[in-house]
């Protein structure tokens, strides 16, 4: 695969709860990471002392931070009152040559900053909320 362009890693938010996917604007950095738990499952007989990991057992979780500056009323306001309620929404991760994921995130930091002489900013961070799914490109 050839070097992509990383504003090309695209963050969407299901704008009415029913499928509509909008991008969340201005954000100027994003990433996403995938995790899985081990579970170990070592004794006193296992080969060599050496640990024992479960096939297919732990937890599965994706963490997606992003920061930029406000562009958009609509999705800022969407990400804000989303954050206040609690609430989780399905969110769409497109990877540029790689694929779309998607499945349901709860905002769970919002932070607000800015200069005496500069553009308000925002950083966010999501955590998965359920099964996600990845579609290949």
């Amino acid at each position: 695969m050839a070097a992509q362009k990383g504003r090309d890693l695209l963050l969407k938010i299901d704008s009415d709860g029913v499928g509509t996917f909008v991008t969340v604007a201005g954000l100027r950095s994003r990433s996403l990471a995938f995790n899985a738990q081990a579970v170990d499952i070592t004794d006193m007989e296992s080969a060599g002392e050496w640990r024992e990991l479960l096939e297919g057992g732990g937890i599965k979780r994706a963490a997606i931070s992003g920061a930029g500056l406000f562009r958009d009323a609509a999705s800022d306001a969407l990400m804000r009152t989303l954050f206040f309620d609690g609430a989780i929404r399905d969110f769409q991760v497109t990877i540029p040559d790689f694929g779309t994921v998607e499945g349901p995130f709860q905002i769970t930091a919002l932070e607000f900053s800015g200069r005496h002489d500069g553009e308000l900013t925002f950083d966010m961070a999501l955590e998965s909320a359920g099964e996600l799914t990845f579609a290949a490109v």
